[in-house]
């Protein structure tokens, strides 16, 4: 009987390793944007990727694409009802009320980075494992706030060498001044309701709002003709949207009112916006998006609190990094390479190793090798100044030959002098 073939495990539909050579890309997205976010008075947080579902049925709404088709629910053997994280604004919240943030004085500003989980068909720049950076401020219902967080990302997307960044910004008003436009919007579609997409005449009856949202090509010029929102805003939401544009104005950030913007999910109030790149050529994509989320604290059980926030998709921010080109570290610069010879000098260059890691010396070493030709030739593709070599006699002698790697000098320098003489020679 033939032997049965072992299955070849392969990673699941819409999630990836993120590998080795892509990760200096990662890192100094993920690096820039912690210190600037800290430069900017956000202090980081972290929640679980697991949380009780109602929370995003509650908070991200039932009725959204998020939750209605792209959630991952998980039943525990308990009987609980939880899923994975599809964004982190609800986790973000429900810390800040668990934890007593609000007793905290304020504003609470809050960031975090990690995966979240959306169930939808993975293409170009989207994955069922999504990575997002997010910014939260939490008690403060001032303009200026919502100008500061569109002003870091337009920053930090300049530090890392994205300069061509366009924002698309919209006001969707309050409660008070929302009601009067839905009226305005169904009446215009309800005569338009036989050439919209299926999905369009759904979101008729359920979310209308959501109508601004469709991507479906038959459905942009009735789109682009519907009445708009800033024409239907109260005289507190038209305030507060043109003060947050003077202020990008005075920062000069760059930004285009799109009156069909309404974002994909229920909890936004006033202010929103979403990030785009201005290449030539680039596909309508968006890197990124926000905004006022003024009543979500209190819909998910806490006291009113103003709030207003972002979340950055990092994925294809990478992508166009790598597609952009711009420059990365390729690694630690070493600035010696350990080189060893037979067991003792392997013995007394690990402990040599973790001396020159202690002093702040980076060392480069590849202690499989034995051959010091192939050791050599490492220490000079990584560009090191010195060698350091340490074989079976310079154990044995408690020394270590230091090797000028541009002049080929070689000096024999006692094992307890080399990080003294090391950095000696590295200030000259």
């Amino acid at each position: 009987m033939p032997k049965k073939k072992q299955k070849e495990f392969q990673s699941p539909k819409g999630m990836r390793d993120l590998l080795p050579q892509d990760w200096g890309f990662w890192y100094k997205l993920i690096k820039t944007g912690e210190d600037l976010a800290q430069d900017y008075g956000f202090q980081k947080i972290e929640t679980p990727i697991l949380e009780d579902a109602d929370l995003f049925v509650r908070g991200t709404g039932a009725t959204t694409d998020i939750v209605s088709k792209q959630m991952y629910f998980v039943k525990t053997a308990g009987g609980a009802n939880l899923a994975l994280r599809p964004e982190g604004t609800p986790g973000v919240v429900r810390a800040y009320m668990e934890n007593g943030m609000a007793s905290l004085p304020q504003p609470i500003k809050l960031f975090y980075y990690g995966p979240m989980f959306r169930y939808e068909q993975p293409q170009a720049g989207r994955w069922r494992q999504l990575y997002q950076f997010g910014l939260e401020v939490f008690g403060d219902s001032g303009a200026v706030l919502d100008a500061q967080i569109i002003q870091f990302c337009f920053h930090l997307f300049r530090s890392v060498g994205l300069k061509k960044i366009n924002i698309h910004i919209n006001s969707l008003g309050c409660p008070q001044c929302r009601p009067s436009y839905r009226k305005a919007l169904l009446d215009y579609y309800r005569h338009r309701k036989d050439k919209v997409c299926p999905d369009c005449k759904r979101r008729i009856k359920e979310n209308p709002l959501r109508l601004l949202d469709c991507k479906e090509e038959k459905c942009q010029p009735i789109k682009a003709q519907a009445p708009a929102m800033v024409d239907h805003l109260c005289d507190e939401c038209r305030k507060h949207f043109k003060e947050v544009l003077e202020f990008l104005d005075e920062l000069e950030i760059p930004y285009f009112l799109n009156s069909s913007l309404v974002r994909g999910l229920d909890y936004y109030t006033k202010t929103i916006f979403e990030i785009f790149w201005d290449g030539e050529d680039a596909p309508q994509i968006a890197l990124g998006g926000g905004g006022r989320y003024d009543n979500l604290v209190k819909e998910l059980g806490g006291r009113p609190t103003p709030a207003v926030g972002v979340g950055l998709g990092l994925d294809r921010i990478v992508d166009l990094m790598k597609k952009e080109q711009v420059k990365i570290s390729v690694g630690p610069n070493f600035k010696v390479f350990l080189v060893q010879l037979g067991a003792m000098g392997k013995k007394k260059g690990l402990k040599l190793f973790e001396k020159l890691h202690q002093a702040g010396i980076l060392a480069a070493e590849s202690m499989s090798r034995d051959s010091i030709k192939a050791q050599m030739k490492l220490a000079d593709k990584y560009g090191v100044k010195f060698a350091l070599i340490l074989g079976q006699q310079e154990a044995l002698d408690n020394t270590v030959i230091i090797r000028d790697m541009q002049s080929g000098v070689q000096e024999t320098v006692p094992q307890d002098k080399v990080v003294d003489e090391l950095k000696k020679r590295f200030k000259k």
